[in-house]
């Protein structure tokens, strides 16, 4: 998550134009019973080609296949932005099936629990929920906000809240300040029911040992629980040491605290530490090198059962990153995670958020999901990141949605006025390719069957400002505007319609932000629910 002075750049949350709930955590039995290269960031959003010209442990686990990952939804094709599942362009998708992202936000905490799926993001000043049915719909599902507090030393710079289920209730952890970064210690809320969406009450301040603190979450080993955290590292300067105590219940560390030396592959940091179980051995997984950077990435510890967690020598350090960033297929900066399995348990899933951009940037770090496999020795392999559009299917057991996706180039787009297309966006666009167009009065048409429609493109500071109505109503002006280029951003969300056929125009407005340089708006990937 982003981290501010001193130690790390000015944080900055992600802003969402709206968003969408799922999820589940592998929490052990016990605990359920205790109390790149850059692209260039020219003008508008065209293609890259025309831009150039401007500039305990469950014991129920899935066996290791043959392969490293899933080959069913998890083989790349011959698109990088193609998983082996990926239907044909202008074909209607199954209802089985999603794409990612499936939450515009960062740092995510997602579980599956009695029916739906749940995921909290890091809000900055609230912890937010979002509920679902089906990871299929999460994307389109509103924020419930379950938390802001009234405290001034505790309601700044809210990041990673985490989920655990304790006994009956629910616990959220998770990191927060009075608006100076130094000051940042962890908290925990508590539900009054067992209801994963609250209400919730303050509980407590967790493992405060007087210093800058953040990403603390309870992990379980031989049936005893305990929290780590990231904390400063001693001499290095920034939050780059994770360290472990022991709990006596959810909301109370007992005794000292043990470092854990960790490995990363860059001296930054070393943060978002989440566990993973199987067969009695408990997997630390981490990020490491910075969130705003293409290079973020998750490393993985281990301790055998029976081990002492408190004992530093008793973890194993896993060489090399575990999960990092994919050129190919445009993903960069993959990290702060969590786990969950599918709802009928027999398949394991990481939610991370990612950016469609190289650039150092703290924004436009989405959640995004994938399913993982075990390798013959055990270890978890987590593959690598597959592109934000790429066709999935859903979780074994999810009930699944009639959701489809339109491509720019399908037959129920149609376009007025003057449009340029291409492929030279590359991983940047769904399918490699868009349309684009600054000419004022020019608009695109898309006719779609549901209730409710989703536009994802590319933003670019050469972008300007649309004008969208759905059936001939109101226009909505929307800015495609961004600093830096990024791809497959969501940019726009109907409201809930009437089940049926409906069209949605796009128009060029001609206009544009003071910082932008060019009036360019984009079709590129349009999701229907």
């Amino acid at each position: 998550m982003p981290r501010t002075s001193p130690w790390r750049a000015a944080h900055v949350v992600l802003a969402a134009l709206i968003v969408a709930l799922s999820p589940s955590i592998h929490a052990p039995a016990q605990a359920e019973t205790a109390s790149a290269q850059a692209q260039p960031a020219a003008a508008p959003a065209q293609p890259a080609a025309a831009q150039a010209q401007t500039a305990a442990p469950p014991a129920q686990t899935i066996a290791a296949p043959d392969q490293a990952v899933a080959p069913r939804d998890q083989a790349v094709a011959t698109s990088a932005h193609a998983a082996s599942y990926e239907p044909k362009p202008g074909t209607a998708r199954a209802a089985d099936s999603f794409r990612n992202p499936v939450n515009p936000s960062a740092d995510p905490s997602l579980i599956y629990h009695d029916g739906s799926y749940y995921v909290a993001t890091t809000r900055g000043d609230r912890i937010g929920i979002w509920r679902s049915r089906s990871l299929a719909t999460l994307l389109a599902e509103p924020e419930q906000v379950v938390w802001r507090d009234g405290d001034a030393s505790r309601d700044k710079q809210m990041w990673a809240p985490a989920f655990r289920h304790v006994g009956s209730r629910w616990y959220i952890y998770y990191t927060a300040s009075d608006g100076v970064d130094a000051n940042h210690r962890m908290y925990v809320l508590e539900s009054a029911g067992d209801d994963p969406m609250g209400p919730y009450a303050f509980k407590a301040k967790i493992a405060d040992f007087g210093e800058y603190a953040i990403d603390g979450e309870p992990i379980t080993h031989n049936g005893q629980m305990y929290f780590v955290w990231a904390g400063p590292g001693r001499g290095m300067g920034g939050p780059a040491q994770l360290y472990i105590a022991r709990m006596s219940n959810p909301w109370t560390v007992t005794g000292g605290r043990v470092a854990i030396p960790a490995d990363g592959g860059c001296p930054e940091v070393r943060e978002g530490p989440t566990p993973l179980y199987r067969n009695g051995r408990t997997f630390l997984t981490y990020s490491t090198c910075d969130t705003g950077k293409p290079d973020y990435q998750l490393w993985m510890l281990s301790i055998a059962d029976g081990a002492d967690p408190m004992v530093a020598s008793n973890w194993r350090q896993h060489p090399g990153p575990v999960f990092s960033r994919n050129d190919e297929t445009g993903v960069w900066g993959p990290g702060h995670h969590s786990f969950f399995r599918s709802p009928d348990g027999t398949e394991d899933w990481i939610a991370y958020h990612a950016k469609n951009t190289s650039t150092y940037t703290y924004d436009f770090r989405t959640t995004r999901v994938q399913r993982f496999t075990w390798n013959a020795d055990g270890t978890p392999n987590f593959g690598r990141p597959l592109a934000a559009g790429a066709t999935q299917r859903l979780p074994s057991g999810d009930p699944g949605a009639a959701t489809s996706v339109i491509n720019d180039f399908d037959p129920q787009v149609t376009y007025a006025g003057t449009w340029q297309s291409g492929s030279g966006c590359g991983n940047q666009c769904f399918w490699g390719n868009d349309h684009w167009s600054g000419q004022a009065g020019a608009t695109a048409t898309v006719t779609f069957t549901g209730s409710r429609v989703a536009l994802l493109s590319v933003r670019d500071r050469g972008n300007g400002i649309a004008a969208i109505s759905i059936d001939g109503g109101p226009e909505q002006r929307v800015d495609y505007y961004s600093g830096i280029r990024v791809g497959e951003q969501l940019n726009y969300l109907s409201p809930v319609l009437p089940y049926g056929t409906h069209t949605l125009r796009v128009r060029v407005t001609g206009e544009r932000n003071p910082a932008s340089g060019s009036t360019v708006i984009s079709m590129d990937r349009i999701e229907v629910y």
